[in-house]
């Protein structure tokens, strides 16, 4: 990302860096265009009844995602920015940028986290729960049938329940507050994405989160799979 260092900004910190960057946006950061902004608050979707419903937790990568999308105000007219956040690691392992919200957008985000999880060696498999609210690009056709043809369970939420997206409000916060509210004003579409593919590359490679111990994301996953990797190797070798 040209001409930023998000490590520098106030609250936060790249991994091994002495201030903490546990940083937690407000919650008037948060909302500014995804589920939470169609819903309400207070009226926000929650997967009560749906695959996720044991809480937004994970025991391994690509277990359980979420997804969602957020706009930003440019020169040229709004842009809109959606998400897709592995929840084991916090990860965001797809986003998409575009000029409009239809089943597009998020597909393209889709596409991206399918393309990056099987780029870096760890693609996908059935069983994978994708976890949204009931906005109608996550429930359009084009969008529910990608899902199947992937071998993805889509776990929808239901309107009523405030505490629905927490951890997918927390990194569309974060997004807002150490890139979005700090860069602009923004000029267009282009000007977006390239400062928001260095911010993400930033979130998910060096900056550090309290909820899986002080680690990055790609630390986090990484330590993963060098431990499954040795339990395998110990498995057969005591067979």
């Amino acid at each position: 990302m040209a001409g930023a260092e998000p490590g520098r900004h106030p609250g936060r910190a790249v991994h091994g860096g002495a201030a903490d960057a546990r940083a937690r946006p407000a919650r008037g950061a948060v909302g500014q265009g995804g589920a939470h902004d169609r819903a309400g608050h207070g009226q926000r979707a929650r997967a009560g009844r749906g695959p996720a419903q044991a809480g937004f937790t994970a025991d391994a990568p690509n277990r359980r995602w979420v997804a969602d999308f957020t706009h930003v105000a440019t020169l040229a007219g709004t842009v809109y920015v959606a998400f897709v956040v592995d929840i084991f690691s916090r990860a965001v392992v797809g986003w998409a940028a575009a000029r409009h919200k239809r089943a597009r957008l998020v597909l393209d985000a889709l596409d991206m986290a399918l393309w990056h999880r099987g780029h870096g060696g760890h693609p996908v498999s059935a069983g994978l729960i994708n976890h949204s609210d009931a906005g109608p690009q996550y429930t359009s056709i084009a969008f529910t049938a990608h899902l199947m043809a992937e071998g993805i369970l889509a776990s929808i939420g239901t309107a009523g329940d405030a505490l629905d997206n927490a951890l997918m409000e927390s990194a569309i916060g974060l997004y807002k507050a150490e890139l979005i509210n700090r860069r602009g004003p923004w000029r267009a579409l282009a000007h977006v994405e390239t400062a928001t593919a260095g911010y993400l590359h930033w979130f998910s490679t060096q900056r550090i989160h309290g909820a899986i111990g002080d680690i990055p994301p790609a630390g986090h996953e990484a330590a993963w799979y060098a431990a499954a990797g040795n339990e395998k190797k110990n498995d057969e070798e005591a067979a």
